[in-house]
Order: C-alpha cells, then structure tokens, then sequence
C-alpha cells in the first residue's frame, strides 16, 4: 500500500507490514506500533539518502517489518563498495537514533513514556541488520565481500540461504516463546516474513548473473581502468564455466591450455561474454576465438 511520495520517491508499506500492526492494534499497543513504523521509516530514510549521495538511482522503497527495500538501480549490485555504503548507512542511522534519544533524555528533551521502547526498537532493528543474510543490511554487506572473490549469483545465493536460516530460527524460537509466554507473535511474522523474503532473494540471482555479464564492457569503458584477474583453463571447459569465476569490478584474461597444460591462448573477458550471450553457455570455451 502506498502511504507517500517524497522527492519523486513513492513509499510502500507491505502487507505483512501492515498485519504487524493491526496485531499491535488487536493488543491494544498502537502507539507502539506507530513508533517502530517511525523507526522503519527513518531506517530506509538513511538508505535512499546514502544511495543518492552515491548517485544510484531509486524508483521506490517498500517498507518491511525489519527495515525495508529500496528499488534502485541494478549499478548497486555491481558495486561492491556502493552496497556496502548504502546498507550500512540503515543500522548506522538506527544505532545514532538510539543514543540521541538517551542523550535527550537525560536533559529532559524526549518523553518518557515512549522513550525507552523507541530506544529498544531502534536497537533491535540495528543489531538485527547485522545479521549475515539477505535481506539484512549485513547480508548485502557480506555479498559485497564476498563478490571480491566469488561471482555475484553464488553471493546473493550464500548470502540468500543464510537469510533463510535465520527466518526458520526466528520463526522456531518466536512460536516456542509464544507457547511459553515470552512473546507475542510479532517476533514468528517476521520470522515467516524474513524467510519469504530471502527465498525470493535468492531466486533472483540468475538475474543478476545475465545483468552482471551484460554490463561488464559498461564498467571498462567508464572507469577507463580496473584491476585484473588472470584465469587459466582448459580448453574444452564450458564458457559458462568461465564467467562463473567473472567478479564485479575486476577484468579477467583467460588463459586457455591444453591437454598437456601448455598455453594455446589468450581471451578477453569481453569476448567470453560475448560467446555466452550471442551463442549460449555451452559453447566450450576454445571456440570463444572463433567469429570474433
């Protein structure tokens, strides 16, 4: 559901969001949940601030019960030192929140009656976003990284099984708290939903392998210069084989050997793309020469 449009951006909240609170409502703790609504908002707030300022792109932002999405542009991905600024700048902001609050609570600036759980919301949302699984703010970190040294599907696929992980824990350990007493069922909601979401991560990496692969001779030709990365592989291997080991920001020169290990040729990682897209992924990679 649409809830505002600030600077061109249109704000969403989503449906389990919205569940989330009318569970508040049902307890009788609104205000409650208005407040960690505001603690989400100014979560993904920081987010679309950090990805202008890194000069991204932002078509929207849906709000979520553990942060939110910001759809911006794919150049992100691609830019592990980009993710990394713009994740981070969430639970940085959270965590700056939290100790401004008791900061003015000590000179008698904030309220008291709220004071305490908009602390408590915000330092949750900080300490949650730390966790090494997409969606979370510290799962993009993490894929980030790891794209230095793996290509980018199999990060956001790592990445997107942790994310799962720690949804069933979530959802495990919140219905056991229920039964005994030690929570309500906001904490297996976003359990459920931080499941859901990084299952739909992950089944987007094949996405991201075309995009990745398309955008490559992009990257070259506006840096002007870009570390490089050398391969050696075997003739017969399929290209698609290649182009797995293509990380972000790194331009690769692939050495072909044969049978007996020697050197029969070089490629560029633009001509190895090139085979993927115009010829398919199985085209074994001496062939890559070929046409070009």
């Amino acid at each position: 559901m649409k809830i505002c449009r600030i600077q061109g951006i249109a704000f969403e909240i989503n449906n389990w969001f919205l569940a989330l609170l009318g569970v508040y409502f049902a307890a009788g703790v609104l205000g409650k949940g208005l407040i960690a609504f505001a603690v989400v908002f100014f979560h993904e707030l920081a987010h679309v601030w950090a990805a202008r300022k890194a000069g991204l792109r932002i078509s929207g932002v849906e709000l979520l019960p553990f942060g939110g999405v910001a759809r911006v542009s794919s150049e992100l991905i691609l830019d592990p030192k980009k993710e990394i600024f713009v994740a981070a700048a969430g639970p940085l902001t959270n965590l700056f929140l939290a100790v401004l609050v008791l900061g003015l609570g000590q000179y008698g600036y904030w309220s008291e009656a709220f004071s305490p759980f908009f602390v408590q919301c915000n330092l949750m949302l900080f300490l949650f976003n730390l966790l090494p699984g997409l969606p979370l703010d510290g799962g993009r970190v993490f894929r980030a990284r790891l794209a230095r040294r793996m290509n980018l599907p199999e990060a956001t696929l790592r990445m997107a099984r942790w994310g799962q992980c720690w949804g069933a824990l979530m959802t495990l350990l919140g219905a056991a708290g229920v039964a005994l007493g030690f929570c309500g069922l906001d904490i297996v909601a976003t359990g459920l939903f931080l499941f859901y979401a990084a299952r739909r991560d992950g089944l987007e990496a094949p996405y991201l392998y075309a995009n990745h692969l398309i955008n490559k001779e992009r990257d070259l030709q506006r840096a002007g210069i870009l570390p490089g990365e050398v391969l050696v592989v075997h003739e017969d291997l399929p290209v698609w084989k290649v182009t797995r080991l293509f990380v972000p920001q790194k331009y690769h020169l692939v050495f072909l050997v044969d049978g007996q290990g020697r050197i029969v040729d070089t490629l560029e990682e633009t001509r190895v793309v090139k085979t993927v897209i115009d010829e398919g992924p199985y085209v074994p990679v001496k062939l890559v020469k070929k046409g070009f």
